[in-house]
């Protein structure tokens, strides 16, 4: 439920942000570090599209956390490991920014992924197309956490049938008087 009120929370700022005339300061670049955090979520979100993880010490600090429904995983580390495991299962995923934004020490991106899974990350094997909420902190011009949101009927999309039964449902009837 927690997660499902922050999801919806960040996609009325995402509207909201849409919505604005004015600029965000990630579209007019004022801020030198927001434009800097900025940068830095373009050479991870490329990363993930590339599978090259060859800048990401640039721009990733070595104690980041990613936030994950399966807990912390933490490490800078670890996130390389990520990225390449995405990229040898995914390998025609494509990211789309919908919108972006920063705010202070966070870069807020609504993305588009598409692209063919193989199956073994617990998507089911085939094409996929869905959308997500990806917030990042940043300190220093380095990322140092990570959450991600997705609409529940994108993540339902990406769970893996359920297994089938040949044991008909179980009922009870109501006893007679």
């Amino acid at each position: 439920m927690k997660q499902l009120l922050s999801m919806m929370a960040m996609l009325a700022l995402c509207c909201c942000i849409s919505c604005n005339d004015q600029k965000t300061a990630s579209e007019s670049n004022d801020n030198p570090e927001q434009k800097k955090n900025l940068d830095a979520n373009h050479v991870i979100a490329s990363s993930f599209e590339s599978g090259d993880v060859s800048k990401i010490d640039s721009v990733v600090a070595d104690d980041f956390i990613d936030h994950t429904d399966r807990g912390d995983v933490k490490g800078r580390d670890s996130l390389k490991a990520m990225i390449k495991s995405v990229r040898e299962t995914n390998k025609d995923m494509k990211m789309e920014t919908v919108k972006e934004a920063t705010d202070g020490d966070y870069v807020f991106g609504w993305y588009r992924y598409k692209g063919t899974s193989d199956g073994s990350m617990g998507m089911p094997a085939g094409p996929y197309d869905f959308e997500a909420i990806e917030v990042s902190r940043y300190k220093d011009g380095k990322a140092v956490e990570h959450w991600s949101f997705m609409q529940p009927k994108d993540m339902m999309k990406m769970m893996p049938a359920p297994a089938t039964s040949n044991n008909p449902p179980m009922v009870t009837k109501p006893k007679e008087k």
